[in-house]
């Protein structure tokens, strides 16, 4: 099964991608990912996409859809993906539909998590990581059992992205609403849009989700 997951900056995608993942046996493709690891390794790409992803600003569609095509080509998604992040622009969206198609492989389903933009605020705001095993935890929703150790490694160093602050988000989902929301008429008109309430916790979206996944 192939899906597109869209949303918002902090709406879900990432944390409900791993569900699925888990689920259908299916790798997580996630453009953020693997711009930010480009970015830590220092590559050329790497370098170009730092800027834009420290202002919270798109990164160019030649840097992105290079990343992609080389991932969908591996092994582990040719059973199916799910691409998280991507597409983000409406030429993105019409460039993946093309690479699919000469590839032989359809879409089975789009699926747009709606958040308000208050929520994502307080989700982003409040998050942060271990920085010893990545481990992800929040300051209201997900805190460590003891405060200041992780629960996975018991590690007592943790940070914060440097992009998660109140500027930086309010100019992501700017940029969310100019550049990513035009791609949900795309995919609606294809009939591949599905629409999920993810306000509420994350087992409570992820249901939602498998409903929808099993009529796709």
């Amino acid at each position: 099964m192939n899906i597109i997951l869209l949303g918002a900056p902090g709406a879900g995608k990432g944390t409900q991608a791993e569900v699925i993942c888990k689920a259908l046996n299916i790798p997580t493709i996630s453009t953020g990912n693997m711009l930010r690891a480009a970015v830590k390794a220092g590559t050329e790409y790497g370098l170009k996409a730092k800027a834009a992803m420290d202002a919270g600003d798109l990164v160019s569609d030649d840097i992105v859809i290079g990343i992609l095509k080389d991932r969908i080509a591996e092994p582990d998604a040719h059973n199916g993906f799910i691409l998280d992040g991507f597409p983000r622009t409406l030429p993105q969206a019409e460039v993946l539909e093309e690479m699919l198609a000469k590839k032989g492989i359809k879409l089975d389903a789009v699926i747009e998590i709606q958040v308000p933009d208050e929520i994502i605020m307080e989700r982003i705001l409040g998050r942060y990581s271990c920085m010893t095993c990545g481990a992800g935890y929040h300051d209201k929703f997900q805190k460590p059992k003891v405060y200041g150790v992780c629960d996975v490694c018991g590690g007592t160093d943790f940070y914060r992205r440097v992009d998660d602050n109140r500027a930086t988000v309010q100019n992501r989902l700017v940029n969310y609403r100019a550049l990513t929301y035009p791609t949900i008429p795309y995919f609606e008109k294809k009939g591949l849009l599905r629409c999920v309430d993810g306000t509420g916790t994350i087992e409570a979206t992820s249901k939602k989700i498998d409903d929808l996944l099993a009529v796709a």
